[in-house]
């Protein structure tokens, strides 16, 4: 039924094995590489046609200097984070309390309602671009921080409430009973009994909505316009002009706004991987 683990096969299939892990590695990383390489290159390079060899000379500094002095990078960044930060608030707090509510009690319709958060996740985004924008530009959120956090909010719930209520699922009832039977409030339950227990469950979706958000690139090109609210996404297609692309200026934009979600993994990633893990050799 399950694969044979890798170090019990024979050993042309560890040969082979050995060989095509780091190919493949390779062939991952090299847009990445790319990129890197590019945001150190002069624009002459790209004038003269020199876009994949070595740079002419090193111009990393100047490229990242200019990428924060001569354009709008700072309040891109700052727009991300705007937006980024209160999505990952919103959503991960409405997640606990629906996945306590359908997770905890069994009223009639639980499971119907637990479909709709489900169900929501597998309608295509695309289809609802028009809808989307036309419902932003009627409330007045049309190209504004608060109607992009709002819409990501409702549809970063649906998946949160997935994850956490089937943690909550797997949490021990007798606890939950012993505080009922003390005379604890469903309120305070939920706030010093359940709460503390979902902490690595909520690092780990925390981490999970903060690069969803961050790397979003579609909604924020079709529910935003011009620098006062784009997130950096978005903003980095500002290198482009009308007859040329500054290539090296957009791998460098690039690197620095894939700094964040990077640094944010590296700093919680003893409780993502706890999150992830609990209960898995229950």
């Amino acid at each position: 039924m399950f694969p044979t683990p890798i170090e019990r096969r024979q050993a042309p299939a560890r040969a082979a094995y050995q060989l095509l892990l780091p190919m493949a590695l390779i062939l991952w990383l090299l847009p990445l590489l790319m990129v890197a390489l590019f945001s150190i290159k002069p624009d002459a390079d790209f004038t003269t046609g020199n876009i994949w060899g070595w740079p002419s000379r090193f111009s990393g500094f100047e490229n990242y200097w200019r990428v924060f002095t001569q354009s709008d990078m700072p309040r891109y960044l700052a727009n991300s984070f705007l937006i980024t930060v209160p999505t990952v608030l919103g959503a991960v707090a409405l997640s606990c309390m629906t996945g306590f509510a359908l997770g905890i009690y069994g009223f009639r319709g639980n499971i119907w309602i637990f479909f709709m958060f489900v169900a929501g996740n597998f309608v295509p985004f695309q289809i609802l671009m028009v809808p989307v924008r036309d419902l932003t530009l009627q409330m007045g959120l049309y190209d504004t921080r608060t109607g992009l956090v709002l819409f990501h909010i409702a549809f970063q719930t649906g998946f949160c409430t997935l994850f956490m209520r089937n943690f909550i699922r797997a949490l021990p009832r007798e606890l939950i009973e012993a505080a009922r039977v003390e005379g604890v409030s469903e309120i305070r339950i939920f706030w010093y009994v359940v709460l503390p227990l979902m902490k690595p469950a909520i690092a780990a979706l925390s981490v999970l909505i903060f690069t969803f958000i961050w790397n979003d690139y579609f909604w924020a090109i079709v529910l935003t316009q011009g620098a006062d609210s784009q997130p950096v996404t978005a903003g980095i297609t500002a290198f482009n002009s009308q007859f040329r692309a500054a290539y090296h200026m957009m791998s460098a934009g690039s690197i620095i706004a894939a700094l964040p979600p990077v640094l944010m993994f590296f700093l919680m990633q003893k409780h993502f991987i706890a999150g992830l893990t609990l209960g898995a050799v229950k």
